[in-house]
């Protein structure tokens, strides 16, 4: 990512002390950077040491000793305890981002119930565990915190052939809006993102239709505005969220995908007409308008 992209002051997140899940790639690694580039302190989570190894040598080496790497499965709640438990010796925590995913295309009927739980165990059963963790914590220390969570455009208007993905990250949006309204007398904001097609190399290319390809700005829809989100754009929404500028935000899912998740496929096709295509639509209403007209009583 060009952080020369990112809109923000140097150093707005010095005091911040961040937990990103999902850290050590896609999303979260450019989060992560971000974050970092701001000022942060930064804790990256994921299953895979390597690539949590090797982001947390590149940041570092960009930024100073700026990330810690932790490897942590978050479906497990003993998992989640021991890692929060590491991150805190650090410091305090000020900020949990719940990027953890996973998911893939598949038409329903061909899903078995370990292929939905391989999913909703890490998307909506490990990000409620880690927020709540982390959530305990700052209630009983009377510690202020922030939560912020990347869900998709699905939330908004469903997720055909990624049934189990849309289930839980519609049960996180609405995890969002539930928490914001609890937690907001502990001084705990709860905040989301719906972010739509960005590319990746893991969630990316498994959701993408032409499978194993991420998706470019040439992808079928896309978006209306025909093409793919920029990983600076994502970045400035949650370097807003998570700083403390923007403190009365609150229960909030921001969407940053090019107006889909106003649109629907079908909406979405009518962009390939032709004027030939629209003259005969016109030609048509106007005829029912007329028919309309002559049987009206009144």
């Amino acid at each position: 990512m060009d952080t020369s992209k990112l809109m923000f002051r140097p150093e707005l997140l010095k005091n911040e002390r961040i937990i990103v899940t999902g850290g050590g790639t896609g999303l979260g690694k450019e989060m992560a950077q971000a974050f970092a580039a701001l000022g942060a302190e930064v804790v990256i989570l994921g299953r895979r040491s390597a690539p949590l190894e090797s982001t947390s040598s590149e940041l570092n080496g960009l930024y100073g000793k700026k990330v810690t790497p932790l490897v942590c499965d978050i479906r497990s709640s003993e998992a989640i305890t021991k890692a929060i438990d590491l991150a805190w010796d650090g410091g305090v925590v000020t900020t949990l981002v719940n990027n953890a995913a996973a998911g893939f295309i598949s038409r329903t009927e061909d899903l078995s119930p370990g292929g939905f739980d391989a999913i909703s165990n890490t998307v909506f059963r490990g990000t409620f565990l880690a927020t709540l963790e982390l959530g305990k914590r700052w209630i009983a220390r009377g510690l202020p915190g922030n939560v912020v969570s990347i869900l998709a455009s699905s939330v908004f208007n469903g997720g055909p052939f990624m049934v189990p993905l849309a289930m839980s990250k519609g049960g996180l949006h609405v995890m969002t809006q539930s928490l914001a309204l609890e937690w907001a007398p502990h001084g705990i904001r709860v905040n989301a993102i719906a972010a739509g097609t960005f590319p990746t190399d893991g969630g990316g290319s498994r959701m993408n239709p032409r499978v194993g390809e991420m998706p470019t700005n040439d992808s079928a829809f896309v978006s209306p505005m025909q093409r793919v989100g920029q990983m600076h754009e994502l970045c400035n929404v949650a370097v807003m969220l998570v700083g403390q500028g923007a403190g009365y935000i609150n229960g909030e899912t921001i969407s940053i995908d090019g107006g889909a998740h106003l649109a629907t496929s079908r909406y979405l096709e009518l962009a390939k007409w032709d004027d030939q295509r629209w003259a005969a639509v016109r030609a048509s209403i106007r005829s029912k308008d007329v028919r309309d007209r002559e049987e009206r009583s009144t």
